[in-house]
């Protein structure tokens, strides 16, 4: 079981790494880092870290290696040469990828003596440290051994399960949501420019927007995961209604209707597929076969 002093190392320091070192670092980790632009040391070694002179040196250093760099394919760039080196080590990638990355890293680490936990940081940098959504993959007997070490990152500490690559999963997951959201927020802020109105004007009620449809996302996953699609409030059909009148809106005020008929089209073979009486739900299927 770990200490409240365990040595801690992360490589890698952009700001999200910076983040990371400065939480071990308050939570009294003896911690090192390193850097291949070292000067982003020096604010962090002024909070007493110590800089490693090589990535070997860094290894070596912590029982915990925490690696956040660009995704997968940087991260083997620094480690894959060092090899016996991670032998009895926990190594914690924090970086980006696909499943596929974080299941080659997997297996590399076992390999070489290693345990493994692939990770997700769902957050900004800002948020590391106090309620930092971080969702950890892989043996849970790792993740139950550093878990105290680990929520020094973030209260929001997520074990997901021994497949390593749920993580990258869940991660691209996350932000399938949050590019959809913020684009339907950009159209809808684009269309309200148009008729002079301020994007400050629209937030808070795209923000109530936004809520409201959080509150429909238990149901959805209940229908989604019983395959069963019934149309408690409106039926695809009435959905396609009104996806014309955005087009139909957008395009009489010069603004891009790309979005709007994208989302048409899947609706559109939702319907030829004998979808058009269920729930919206039903638009699952659509997302689980390649067109």
């Amino acid at each position: 079981m770990t200490t409240d002093n365990t040595p801690v190392t992360v490589i890698g320091l952009g700001l999200m790494g910076q983040a990371l070192a400065g939480a071990f670092l308050r939570d009294g980790h003896p911690t090192t880092v390193w850097n291949r632009t070292a000067a982003k040391a020096d604010q962090l070694v002024a909070q007493g870290a110590k800089l490693a002179g090589s990535v070997g040196d860094a290894v070596a250093a912590g029982s915990l290696v925490v690696v956040c760099v660009t995704d997968y394919d940087a991260a083997h760039r620094l480690l894959d040469p060092l090899g016996e080196a991670f032998d009895g080590r926990l190594l914690v990638n924090l970086g980006s990828g696909t499943s596929s990355g974080a299941r080659e890293s997997a297996e590399w680490a076992a390999r070489h003596g290693a345990a493994y936990l692939d990770g997700a940081i769902m957050a900004v940098p800002a948020e590391i440290g106090a309620d930092a959504v971080i969702t950890y993959s892989g043996p849970r007997s790792a993740f139950e051994q550093y878990e105290p070490v680990l929520r020094s990152l973030g209260s929001g500490a997520t074990y997901l399960g021994d497949d390593h690559t749920l993580s990258a999963l869940h991660e691209m997951a996350v932000l399938s949501l949050m590019w959809n959201v913020l684009n339907g927020f950009l159209q809808g802020a684009a269309l309200l420019g148009a008729a002079g109105v301020d994007a400050r004007a629209f937030a808070p009620l795209a923000g109530k927007g936004v809520d409201i449809v959080n509150g429909w996302l238990a149901a959805y996953a209940e229908q989604i995961d019983d395959g069963a699609y019934p149309a408690l409030d409106s039926t695809i059909d009435t959905h396609l209604a009104a996806m014309d009148h955005l087009i139909h809106e957008s395009e009489s005020l010069g603004v891009s209707a790309e979005l709007p008929r994208f989302v048409k089209a899947l609706t559109d073979r939702a319907v030829a597929d004998g979808r058009g009486g269920d729930g919206y739900a039903a638009m699952i299927e659509q997302f689980r076969k390649v067109s």
